[in-house]
Protein backbone atom coordinates (compact mmCIF):
# COMPACT_ATOMS: atom_id res chain seq x y z
CA UNK A 1 0.00 0.00 0.00
CA UNK A 2 1.58 3.49 -0.69
CA UNK A 3 0.77 6.03 1.57
CA UNK A 4 2.43 9.36 1.94
CA UNK A 5 5.10 9.58 4.01
CA UNK A 6 6.83 12.11 6.55
CA UNK A 7 10.46 12.95 6.28
CA UNK A 8 12.94 15.30 8.15
CA UNK A 9 15.17 17.52 6.43
CA UNK A 10 18.39 18.07 8.26
CA UNK A 11 20.84 20.49 7.25
CA UNK A 12 24.64 22.04 8.18
CA UNK A 13 26.45 23.88 5.80
CA UNK A 14 26.70 22.04 2.27
CA UNK A 15 25.52 18.53 3.98
CA UNK A 16 21.78 17.55 3.90
CA UNK A 17 20.00 14.36 5.21
CA UNK A 18 16.47 13.32 4.86
CA UNK A 19 14.98 10.92 7.65
CA UNK A 20 11.46 8.70 7.38
CA UNK A 21 11.01 8.11 11.14
CA UNK A 22 8.08 5.40 10.37
CA UNK A 23 9.68 3.14 7.93
CA UNK A 24 12.40 2.40 10.51
CA UNK A 25 14.44 5.46 11.22
CA UNK A 26 15.77 5.13 8.10
CA UNK A 27 17.61 7.93 6.94
CA UNK A 28 16.32 8.11 3.07
CA UNK A 29 18.91 10.88 1.15
CA UNK A 30 22.67 12.37 2.36
CA UNK A 31 23.79 14.95 -0.15
CA UNK A 32 27.23 16.45 -0.04
CA UNK A 33 28.02 19.54 -1.96
CA UNK A 34 25.39 18.54 -4.03
CA UNK A 35 26.81 14.68 -4.24
CA UNK A 36 23.92 12.01 -3.87
CA UNK A 37 26.12 9.48 -1.16
CA UNK A 38 23.08 7.12 -1.02
CA UNK A 39 21.14 4.74 -3.39
CA UNK A 40 17.18 4.48 -2.92
CA UNK A 41 14.82 2.90 -5.25
CA UNK A 42 12.09 4.91 -4.01
CA UNK A 43 8.83 2.84 -5.30
CA UNK A 44 10.25 0.96 -2.10
CA UNK A 45 10.26 3.69 0.15
CA UNK A 46 6.60 4.27 -0.57
CA UNK A 47 4.94 0.88 -0.44
CA UNK A 48 4.70 -0.25 3.43
CA UNK A 49 4.69 -3.65 2.37
CA UNK A 50 8.21 -3.72 0.74
CA UNK A 51 11.53 -3.92 2.89
CA UNK A 52 13.12 -0.38 1.51
CA UNK A 53 16.12 -1.23 -0.61
CA UNK A 54 18.28 1.75 0.24
CA UNK A 55 19.01 4.70 2.76
CA UNK A 56 20.63 3.27 5.56
CA UNK A 57 18.45 0.99 7.17
CA UNK A 58 19.01 0.02 10.89
CA UNK A 59 19.18 -3.78 11.94
CA UNK A 60 17.96 -5.10 15.17
CA UNK A 61 18.00 -6.76 16.79
CA UNK A 62 19.74 -9.54 15.14
CA UNK A 63 21.61 -8.42 11.64
CA UNK A 64 21.74 -11.21 8.92
CA UNK A 65 19.74 -14.28 8.74
CA UNK A 66 18.78 -16.51 11.55
CA UNK A 67 19.21 -20.19 10.68
CA UNK A 68 15.89 -21.45 9.91
CA UNK A 69 14.88 -17.83 10.65
CA UNK A 70 14.36 -19.00 13.67
CA UNK A 71 16.74 -18.77 17.73
CA UNK A 72 16.04 -20.67 20.49
CA UNK A 73 16.51 -18.75 23.79
CA UNK A 74 15.60 -19.92 27.38
CA UNK A 75 14.56 -22.99 25.92
CA UNK A 76 12.02 -21.66 23.80
CA UNK A 77 12.09 -21.51 19.75
CA UNK A 78 11.19 -18.57 18.14
CA UNK A 79 11.00 -17.16 14.31
CA UNK A 80 12.57 -14.01 13.61
CA UNK A 81 12.97 -12.42 10.07
CA UNK A 82 16.20 -11.45 8.09
CA UNK A 83 17.81 -7.94 10.05
CA UNK A 84 15.40 -8.69 12.28
CA UNK A 85 12.53 -6.22 12.97
CA UNK A 86 13.21 -2.41 13.45
CA UNK A 87 13.86 -1.18 9.62
CA UNK A 88 10.01 -2.22 9.50
CA UNK A 89 8.61 -0.48 12.87
CA UNK A 90 7.74 3.23 12.90
CA UNK A 91 10.13 5.47 15.43
CA UNK A 92 8.61 7.94 17.46
CA UNK A 93 10.43 11.27 16.91
CA UNK A 94 12.00 12.76 19.98
CA UNK A 95 12.86 16.04 19.32
CA UNK A 96 13.84 17.34 15.87
CA UNK A 97 16.50 20.41 15.37
CA UNK A 98 17.83 21.65 12.35
CA UNK A 99 20.51 19.67 12.37
CA UNK A 100 19.29 16.56 14.22
CA UNK A 101 16.93 14.32 14.81
CA UNK A 102 16.12 11.90 18.03
CA UNK A 103 14.03 8.71 17.66
CA UNK A 104 13.00 5.84 19.83
CA UNK A 105 11.64 2.73 19.67
CA UNK A 106 10.99 0.13 22.45
CA UNK A 107 9.26 -3.20 23.44
CA UNK A 108 5.35 -3.59 21.83
CA UNK A 109 2.81 -6.75 21.43
CA UNK A 110 4.23 -6.93 17.86
CA UNK A 111 7.84 -7.16 19.12
CA UNK A 112 6.96 -9.69 22.10
CA UNK A 113 5.92 -11.91 19.62
CA UNK A 114 9.08 -12.54 18.50
CA UNK A 115 11.39 -11.04 20.56
CA UNK A 116 10.51 -11.80 24.51
CA UNK A 117 12.17 -8.59 25.87
CA UNK A 118 11.61 -5.00 27.21
CA UNK A 119 14.24 -2.84 25.66
CA UNK A 120 14.37 0.67 24.25
CA UNK A 121 16.40 1.98 21.00
CA UNK A 122 16.72 5.43 20.68
CA UNK A 123 18.50 6.58 17.76
CA UNK A 124 19.88 10.13 17.22
CA UNK A 125 20.67 11.08 13.57
CA UNK A 126 22.83 14.48 13.01
CA UNK A 127 24.61 16.05 10.29
CA UNK A 128 27.89 18.09 9.92
CA UNK A 129 29.68 18.93 7.11
CA UNK A 130 30.64 16.18 5.34
CA UNK A 131 29.00 13.66 7.44
CA UNK A 132 26.12 12.21 8.66
CA UNK A 133 26.63 10.49 12.68
CA UNK A 134 24.02 7.83 13.81
CA UNK A 135 24.47 7.53 17.89
CA UNK A 136 22.37 4.40 18.95
CA UNK A 137 21.53 3.61 22.66
CA UNK A 138 20.36 0.46 23.34
CA UNK A 139 18.84 -0.05 26.83
CA UNK A 140 17.34 -3.32 28.84
CA UNK A 141 14.40 -1.84 30.84
CA UNK A 142 13.21 -5.45 31.84
CA UNK A 143 14.73 -7.96 34.60
CA UNK A 144 16.05 -10.36 32.28
CA UNK A 145 19.59 -10.38 30.10
CA UNK A 146 18.68 -8.12 26.99
CA UNK A 147 20.43 -10.56 24.02
CA UNK A 148 21.15 -8.04 20.47
CA UNK A 149 23.20 -7.45 17.71
CA UNK A 150 23.00 -3.92 15.70
CA UNK A 151 23.86 -3.01 12.67
CA UNK A 152 23.07 -0.70 9.54
CA UNK A 153 22.59 -1.39 6.09
CA UNK A 154 23.71 1.47 4.04
CA UNK A 155 23.44 1.41 0.45
CA UNK A 156 26.27 3.62 -1.77
CA UNK A 157 25.36 5.19 -4.92
CA UNK A 158 27.96 3.59 -7.44
CA UNK A 159 26.46 3.43 -11.03
CA UNK A 160 26.70 -0.14 -12.36
CA UNK A 161 29.15 0.67 -14.97
CA UNK A 162 31.39 2.29 -12.06
CA UNK A 163 31.46 -0.34 -10.05
CA UNK A 164 34.62 -2.64 -11.22
CA UNK A 165 36.58 0.43 -10.40
CA UNK A 166 35.08 0.59 -7.18
CA UNK A 167 37.33 -0.91 -4.03
CA UNK A 168 36.49 -2.07 -0.65
CA UNK A 169 40.47 -1.86 0.72
CA UNK A 170 40.84 -4.87 3.27
CA UNK A 171 43.26 -6.78 5.80
CA UNK A 172 40.97 -9.44 6.23
CA UNK A 173 42.12 -12.60 4.63
CA UNK A 174 39.04 -14.94 5.16
CA UNK A 175 35.54 -13.95 3.97
CA UNK A 176 32.36 -16.16 4.17
CA UNK A 177 30.57 -15.69 0.68
CA UNK A 178 27.10 -15.85 1.39
CA UNK A 179 26.50 -16.37 -2.55
CA UNK A 180 28.61 -19.85 -2.54
CA UNK A 181 27.83 -20.66 1.03
CA UNK A 182 31.55 -21.37 1.57
CA UNK A 183 34.28 -19.58 3.74
CA UNK A 184 37.22 -18.58 1.34
CA UNK A 185 40.51 -16.74 0.77
CA UNK A 186 40.00 -13.24 0.32
CA UNK A 187 42.25 -10.93 -1.52
CA UNK A 188 40.65 -8.35 -3.87
CA UNK A 189 36.63 -7.69 -3.92
CA UNK A 190 35.79 -7.51 -7.30
CA UNK A 191 32.82 -5.51 -7.05
CA UNK A 192 31.91 -5.86 -10.98
CA UNK A 193 31.36 -9.58 -11.49
CA UNK A 194 27.68 -10.55 -10.56
CA UNK A 195 26.11 -10.68 -7.09
CA UNK A 196 28.97 -9.85 -4.17
CA UNK A 197 28.32 -10.96 -0.77
CA UNK A 198 30.86 -11.11 1.85
CA UNK A 199 31.06 -11.16 5.16
CA UNK A 200 34.54 -9.95 6.13
CA UNK A 201 35.68 -12.91 9.03
CA UNK A 202 38.73 -10.77 10.05
CA UNK A 203 38.53 -7.17 8.80
CA UNK A 204 40.05 -6.41 12.24
CA UNK A 205 38.75 -2.91 12.32
CA UNK A 206 35.62 -0.37 13.21
CA UNK A 207 36.38 1.47 10.09
CA UNK A 208 35.70 0.70 6.34
CA UNK A 209 36.20 2.74 3.30
CA UNK A 210 34.61 2.84 -0.55
CA UNK A 211 36.93 4.19 -3.19
CA UNK A 212 35.18 5.51 -5.71
CA UNK A 213 36.76 7.42 -8.82
CA UNK A 214 35.36 10.92 -7.61
CA UNK A 215 35.93 10.37 -3.96
CA UNK A 216 35.59 7.68 -0.91
CA UNK A 217 32.83 6.80 1.63
CA UNK A 218 34.26 6.49 5.35
CA UNK A 219 32.19 4.23 7.67
CA UNK A 220 33.75 4.48 11.02
CA UNK A 221 32.81 4.16 14.82
CA UNK A 222 33.35 2.78 18.22
CA UNK A 223 34.94 -0.56 19.14
CA UNK A 224 31.61 -2.14 18.64
CA UNK A 225 31.69 -2.60 14.87
CA UNK A 226 33.73 -6.43 13.91
CA UNK A 227 31.98 -7.57 11.70
CA UNK A 228 31.47 -6.27 7.84
CA UNK A 229 29.38 -6.63 4.84
CA UNK A 230 30.04 -5.95 1.32
CA UNK A 231 26.86 -6.53 -1.02
CA UNK A 232 25.77 -5.43 -4.16
CA UNK A 233 23.49 -6.96 -7.28
CA UNK A 234 24.38 -7.25 -10.87
CA UNK A 235 23.23 -4.14 -13.10
CA UNK A 236 22.05 -2.64 -10.19
CA UNK A 237 23.66 1.39 -9.10
CA UNK A 238 24.54 0.34 -5.58
CA UNK A 239 27.29 -0.98 -2.98
CA UNK A 240 26.12 -1.93 0.31
CA UNK A 241 29.14 -1.65 3.17
CA UNK A 242 27.32 -2.91 6.17
CA UNK A 243 28.72 -2.60 9.74
CA UNK A 244 27.68 -5.06 12.51
CA UNK A 245 27.96 -5.69 15.92
CA UNK A 246 27.70 -9.41 15.80
CA UNK A 247 27.70 -11.81 12.57
CA UNK A 248 24.52 -13.19 11.53
CA UNK A 249 23.10 -15.98 13.72
CA UNK A 250 24.29 -14.46 16.98
CA UNK A 251 20.88 -14.84 18.50
CA UNK A 252 21.69 -19.04 18.21
CA UNK A 253 25.59 -19.16 18.12
CA UNK A 254 26.91 -16.61 20.88
CA UNK A 255 29.17 -15.18 18.91
CA UNK A 256 29.92 -11.65 19.27
CA UNK A 257 26.12 -11.53 20.97
CA UNK A 258 26.00 -8.20 22.83
CA UNK A 259 24.26 -8.85 26.53
CA UNK A 260 23.28 -6.30 28.77
CA UNK A 261 21.56 -6.85 32.58
CA UNK A 262 18.41 -5.17 33.97
CA UNK A 263 18.47 -1.47 33.82
CA UNK A 264 21.90 -1.46 32.01
CA UNK A 265 22.26 0.73 28.52
CA UNK A 266 24.81 0.61 26.04
CA UNK A 267 25.74 3.66 22.87
CA UNK A 268 27.16 2.55 19.61
CA UNK A 269 28.24 5.36 18.00
CA UNK A 270 28.81 5.68 13.98
CA UNK A 271 30.02 8.15 11.30
CA UNK A 272 29.37 8.10 7.90
CA UNK A 273 31.44 10.59 6.03
CA UNK A 274 32.34 11.30 2.37
CA UNK A 275 35.25 12.64 1.14
CA UNK A 276 35.67 14.48 -2.11
CA UNK A 277 38.99 12.62 -4.14
CA UNK A 278 41.59 15.14 -4.81
CA UNK A 279 41.65 17.40 -7.90
CA UNK A 280 42.59 15.58 -11.34
CA UNK A 281 43.24 12.01 -8.99
CA UNK A 282 41.37 8.76 -10.65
Amino acid sequence: MTTELEQFTLRSGDTEARVAPTRGGLVTALRVSGREVLYLDEATLLDETKNVRGGVPVLFPSPGRLSGDRYTWAGVERALGQHGFARATAFDVVEARPDSLRMSVGASDATRAVYPFEFSLSLDVRVTAGALHLDATVSNEGDAELPYGLGYHPYFAVPAADKARARVPTAATRAWDNVKKETRALSEIALGDGEVDLHLLDHGASRAELSLADGRVVVSGDDGWRRWVVWTLPGRDFVCLEPWTSPADALNTGEGLSKLAPGEAREHRLTISWELAASGAR
